[in-house]
Formats: C-alpha cells, structure tokens, sequence
C-alpha cells in the first residue's frame, strides 16, 4: 500500500514539474530532448557499421551546426515560436539524413 502511495505522490509532482514550465521552456527541452536522440542514432549506427566513419562525420558537423543555432538563439535566454519552427526543421532534415545513411546498404568494412 505505502508504495501505490510514494508512486502516486511521485507521478503527482512529476506532472507538476512538466505543468509548471513555460511553453518556452518545452520548446527547449523538446529540442534537447530530440537533439540527443538523433546524436544516439547516429552512435548506434556507427556501432553496427551501418554508417560509414565518413557519413558519422557529416551527419556529426550536422548535428554541431544545429546545436550552434540553438545557441544561438537561446542568447536571449529563451527561445521563441519561430527560432523553434526554425529549429524543428533542421531536425527533421537532420532526422531524415540519419535514416538515409543507416539504410542506404553502405557498410563499414
């Protein structure tokens, strides 16, 4: 029973942490969030051979490149609506590169 209590009560401020951000505040985190992602991908397709040392090192600078405009636009203190629009898109472009060089049938030798 004491445990049901500590998980609800631990669900309960968890949710009350993410309610408590700003929508600025999500956008960075979202972006944080994703940018590890994709940098995890990478990695393991790095580790399986599926990605070339040659693509990992584009699709590395790739990554470096995003997360300089994020600093960039992070110089404020926040990010708005649109530098995080800006900022989805070159994930998804990023997101897109990612898949194309794991599944384009080049392997490490």
């Amino acid at each position: 029973m004491k445990s049901i209590i500590v998980a609800g009560l631990a669900a309960f401020l968890l949710t009350g942490s993410v309610l408590a951000q700003t929508p600025a505040e999500r956008r960075e985190h979202r972006a944080e969030q994703r940018q590890h992602r994709q940098d995890v991908r990478i990695d393991k397709g790095v580790a399986s051979g599926s990605v070339t040392p040659h693509e990992a090192t584009h699709l590395e600078h790739q990554q470096r490149h995003i997360d300089h405009v994020e600093k960039h636009a992070m110089a404020d203190g926040t990010m708005n609506h649109r530098e995080a629009q800006r900022m989805g898109r070159m994930q998804d472009r990023a997101s897109r590169n990612i898949h194309h060089q794991k599944h384009d049938r080049q392997h490490r030798p």
